[in-house]
Order: structure tokens, then sequence, then C-alpha cells
């Protein structure tokens, strides 16, 4: 009997082993997502900003350039 419950005792731990290995990978593959997720957002939105600013210079210059036409034409 008593060696059966080591028997026992042992298929238990090694089941709660694999248990926690499982969890554990699990845990590691959604900060791993997460990160990834966020790295994208993060690109996304540097994108995002990098065309809105190079919109505000193109239009600037349009300006500029619209004003000095103008300020040549009245000299």
């Amino acid at each position: 009997m008593k060696k059966s419950l080591g028997g026992v005792k042992g298929k238990s731990e090694a089941s709660v082993k694999t248990v926690t290995d499982s969890t554990v990978l699990a845990a590691q593959d959604v900060v791993q997502t997460a990160s990834e997720a966020s790295k994208e957002t993060t690109r996304t939105a540097a994108e995002e900003a990098t065309k809105q600013v190079q919109s505000t210079i193109d239009t600037a210059s349009t300006k500029a350039q619209d004003a000095i036409k103008d300020l040549g034409q009245k000299l």
C-alpha cells in the first residue's frame, strides 16, 4: 500500500510540474504577444506622426512659396 501511494505521489508531482510548466509557457506567450502588439502600435503611431509632420511641412512650404511669389509680383 505504501509503495502504491508513493507511485501516486510521484505521478501527482509530475502532473503538477507539467501543469506549472504549461502555465509558465502560456504566460510567456501572452507576454510576447502583448510586447509585439505594443511594438506594432508604437510603429504605427510613429508612422502616422511622421505623415502628419510631413503634411504640415508641405503646407508651410507651399504657403511660403506663395508668399514669396506674391511679394515678387508686388515688387
